[in-house]
């Protein structure tokens, strides 16, 4: 367990924001199963048929962009590079880079040697941009190139921004060195690294397919955790600002109810978008927790869920940037 600095409740709660109105999503053109991150995620699953997968894929992603926009919180689709670069799993961003309320955007060494053809800054600055919003400094984390000190964004990190705490699993893709590097320089009031394990005694690839903070709630499986003070220490500090909702390995594995992110729109209405899977694996009593914090923005996304090994909240990446006055 790496705790940075005392548990305690960032004094500027009012200044951050949790929730973001805006989100990047990358159109799947070339999506289809990754043999590079397979052998970590054992989320992945191999269809037989790959033409149809990509056509699924790219139906199940209009649809969700749709119902995204239909709540009234803004959709920026990045669409393919012009380039021979295959890049079966671009349709989860967040992997790659972030964006913060300081005009920041952070851009994340990748593992997979394929996924790193993922990072197109220029372009998406240049979306950004055209959508109106202010860009601020690009900053890398490491060399484009690194092999190592793997760091794959809000994939490996789970944030409470409101109150400045930084939680991650232990894995390939979050290295404890590159972890603490970005926890000390980005100022964070308490990190929490630890180490989690699958039925298959695997670490959990992704924190945010084990666990989800919104406002005023959080979303975890205890159950993931090989230590368990390691656990009792994560639910404290998650407790002091969040109903703490615990869920099921099977859940997790079988469903991603932990991969599910809160989102608002222009009129303050707040959404927790998740995928069709994860809505029918929570219990009666789960859903009515949650929708105490919004409305379910549910997607049926089999397709790229069972081929992909990722869920809803990796086909989005939230935009906190300021938009530029008129």
């Amino acid at each position: 367990m790496s705790l940075m600095k005392e548990i305690k409740l960032n004094q500027n709660t009012g200044k951050a924001v949790q929730l973001a109105q805006a989100v990047v999503m990358v159109r799947p053109v070339d999506f289809g199963f990754n043999e590079e991150t397979a052998l970590d995620n054992e989320f992945q699953k191999k269809l037989d048929d790959s033409a149809k997968v990509t056509e699924q894929a790219l139906v199940e992603f209009e649809r969700m962009v749709k119902r995204i926009k239909a709540a009234g919180i803004d959709v920026l689709v990045l669409e393919k590079a012009d380039t021979d670069y295959v890049t079966p799993d671009a349709v989860f961003p967040n992997n790659w880079f972030s964006t913060s309320q300081d005009g920041t955007l952070t851009i994340y060494p990748m593992f997979a040697e394929n996924r790193r053809q993922e990072r197109r800054i220029d372009d998406l600055t240049d979306l950004l941009k055209r959508e109106g919003y202010q860009v601020g400094p690009v900053e890398q984390l490491a060399d484009m190139d690194e092999k190592l000190e793997i760091l794959e964004g809000t994939g490996a990190l789970v944030i409470d921004h409101k109150n400045s705490v930084l939680y991650a699993s232990q894995s390939e893709r979050c290295h404890e060195a590159q972890f603490k590097r970005f926890a000390e320089q980005k100022g964070y009031q308490a990190s929490y690294l630890f180490d989690t394990a699958s039925d298959n005694g695997k670490s959990i690839y992704h924190t945010n397919v084990m666990m989800s903070v919104g406002e005023g709630f959080a979303v975890i499986c205890a159950d993931c955790f090989v230590d368990e003070k390691e656990y009792a220490e994560v639910k404290a500090s998650l407790s002091l600002a969040n109903e703490v909702i615990e869920i099921s390995k099977e859940q997790m594995e079988k469903h991603f109810c932990g991969n599910i992110l809160h989102v608002k729109n222009a009129d303050q209405d707040a959404f927790i978008i998740m995928s069709k899977s994860a809505f029918n694996g929570f219990t009666q009593a789960q859903k009515q927790q949650l929708e105490q914090y919004g409305q379910l923005l549910v997607n049926d996304i089999d397709t790229i869920e069972a081929v992909g090994g990722g869920s809803a909240r990796c086909m989005v990446a939230e935009v906190f940037f300021d938009k530029a006055k008129p």
